[in-house]
């Protein structure tokens, strides 16, 4: 049968931290910068094409 021991997550190693949130932080700043971009592009659009 399968084993059903318990998880222990905050015990496992190997685990990067500050890697992992630089990393989010890096995702959330390209995520911010596309929709800035796709936003410019759109309101430009609506100026040259009216």
């Amino acid at each position: 049968m399968s084993d059903h021991s318990e998880i222990l997550y905050s015990t496992a190693e190997g685990m990067d931290y500050p890697a992992h949130e630089q990393q989010y932080k890096t995702f959330l700043k390209i995520g911010i910068l596309g929709t800035a971009t796709a936003a410019t592009v759109i309101v430009l659009l609506a100026i040259f094409l009216t």
